[in-house]
């Protein structure tokens, strides 16, 4: 799956633009490195977004399709920002 589609398929981001927006300006990284928007997501990733809200993920779980709100902490764990 995409790395924009994750974010924002996971409530990590709110829209997929913005996660598209935020990676094609460097904002995001997987492990240590700035991805592009269409970096293909695995379990284990580390995904760190930079900015005003910072924040660190790992990745559990890619889903098939839509992902209930309920259920959304099922696909990542957020970690302590760096």
């Amino acid at each position: 799956m995409r790395l924009d589609d994750y974010l924002s398929t996971v409530g990590v981001v709110k829209r997929r633009t913005l996660a598209k927006e935020l990676a094609q300006n460097g904002m995001v990284m997987v492990g240590g490195r700035a991805v592009k928007p269409s970096y293909q997501v695995k379990i284990n990733d580390i995904v760190q977004i930079k900015g005003k809200h910072a924040l660190a993920v790992e990745i559990l779980q890619i889903p098939s399709g839509s992902v209930p709100k309920a259920e959304r902490d099922n696909y990542f764990r957020r970690l302590p920002v760096i």
